[in-house]
């Protein structure tokens, strides 16, 4: 009788833990503009149903290790088909879930201002050619992101001939200001890029074919969480497997923050209030923390 109780209670307290884990989200941004306006979105809609937003900052595989010891629930940002050989082992342990694909029509992969292919630089293997006005440098993003790691390899494989190249490793800001100068200039410059980003109308680019096998094509961005989180905590599932977003909105919204210096926390707000219809499809099915209407709740956060 008395294991019978013990059992019991550890399974009360158990249910508790659980549902306390679901009063705050913790979610990551790895500091990409576009992921960085998703997850603010995502924190307006979640805080207008009543729960708390933990957002941490970490890279992409420190994401991936934390969503599977548990200290990150939510990650908006799982871009596929580039990061499959990081996240495969941990979807194949099921320590991570993929539960929404958020994003459709992403491209990610080395660019090139639109003179620069035209001066002949149209491909990987056409790289090399240019090393004298590239400076052989390729600019890639923040350290230890999976993309940089692929571009570090066909140097040091001296694949496509670039051996003698260095990947120069910075962050989204500072790449695309060493971008931005040379463009001014009309200097040849090879990089990483990406769509959805304000990049794409700030500058006339091409994307390069020749990384297939690592970048793919077209891709698409899941939504990924740790492990058992949808059923833990169904409402937020729920809301989470609803949210999608689109090439248009991530570049208007990332172009308020970069190009016009917007917070992003107003710069999505703003967004939501302009385009309230999304909030019935993200609502449906959606109570808010404490099993409440979504709909007036959300809205009466945003000022509606």
């Amino acid at each position: 009788m008395k294991l019978i109780t013990a059992v019991s209670a550890l399974s009360i307290c158990a249910a508790g833990a659980a549902h306390a884990n679901c009063d705050t989200v913790v979610m990551s941004d790895v500091g990409w503009t576009d992921i960085t306006t998703t997850t603010a979105t995502a924190k307006h809609v979640l805080e207008g149903l009543g729960y708390d937003v933990d957002v941490k900052v970490l890279s992409v595989p420190v994401t991936f290790a934390s969503l599977e010891s548990d200290d990150v629930d939510v990650f908006l940002g799982n871009w596929m088909p580039t990061q499959t050989s990081a996240i495969t082992p941990y979807l194949d342990s099921g320590e991570i879930e993929q539960i929404n694909i958020n994003l459709e029509g992403t491209k990610y992969t080395l660019a090139v201002p639109t003179y620069t292919w035209d001066a002949g630089l149209q491909s990987y293997a056409d790289i090399a050619k240019f090393a004298d006005d590239l400076d052989e440098k390729i600019y890639g993003i923040e350290p230890g992101n999976e993309g940089n790691a692929y571009l570090v390899s066909l140097t040091e494989n001296n694949t496509h001939g670039l051996g003698e190249f260095t990947v120069v490793e910075s962050s989204e800001q500072g790449m695309l200001a060493q971008v931005a100068r040379l463009y001014k200039d009309n200097e040849h410059v090879v990089f990483l890029g990406w769509e959805p980003h304000p990049m794409n109308a700030n500058f006339s680019l091409k994307y390069l074919p020749g990384g297939e096998e690592f970048f793919g094509g077209e891709g698409v961005v899941h939504t990924v969480t740790r492990a058992g989180y949808s059923a833990e905590c169904p409402n937020l599932g729920k809301l989470f497997s609803n949210m999608d977003f689109t090439l248009k909105m991530q570049n208007k919204i990332m172009g308020q923050i970069l190009d016009n210096g917007i917070d992003p926390d107003d710069a999505t707000i703003a967004w939501l209030k302009e385009n309230t219809g999304v909030l019935d499809v993200w609502l449906d099915g959606v109570t808010t923390r404490d099993g409440g209407e979504s709909m007036a709740a959300v809205k009466a956060h945003l000022g509606l």
